[in-house]
């Protein structure tokens, strides 16, 4: 009988120690499933972005001086003038145009503005603006600019001197 007993008690142990292998084990941690990949339909390319429309006219010469002729050009270019000159800034254009809005800025050496004046164009081709500015005090003497804006975008600067 004894070995019975040795025979169940074995059995028991080992039972018993199975239990505990089981019990211990430590949990698996849940694989994430990737979906397999769904087949779309090739996306075609973008179109490109049409780009921007240019103005309808453009600055094809800007010319300074103190007097134009008849013909709205000026007379006797030059890039020096005088403290009591009139200062006339010549923009000449070529295109089409209904209401372009071209502008000339005068700039003082210090980055202050010294005149300002706008006219709005209608043209089928070559035209001339003129921007006449005048000071009731003499100008300061000092490098300036000349800018022309077409719509708002630059379209020429032109370097003068008041001595």
């Amino acid at each position: 009988m004894i070995n019975r007993n040795r025979l169940h008690y074995a059995v028991a142990v080992a039972l018993l120690a199975s239990l505990a292998m089981v019990g211990c084990k430590k949990k698996e941690e849940p694989v994430a499933v990737t979906p397999p990949p769904v087949e779309t339909a090739p996306v075609a390319p973008a179109e490109p972005m049409p780009a921007p429309v240019p103005a309808g006219v453009a600055v094809t010469s800007v010319t300074l001086g103190t007097a134009t002729g008849a013909d709205k050009k000026i007379t006797a270019p030059t890039m020096a003038f005088t403290p009591n000159d009139k200062i006339i800034v010549s923009v000449a254009t070529d295109g089409t145009a209904s209401n372009a809005e071209v502008a000339t800025r005068l700039v003082y050496q210090d980055g202050q503005t010294a005149g300002d004046m706008k006219q709005a164009l209608n043209t089928t081709g070559a035209e001339t603006t003129n921007f006449e500015f005048t000071n009731a005090n003499p100008w300061p003497a000092g490098k300036y600019k000349a800018e022309v804006t077409v719509n708002g975008a630059p379209a020429s600067t032109t370097e003068f001197e008041i001595k």
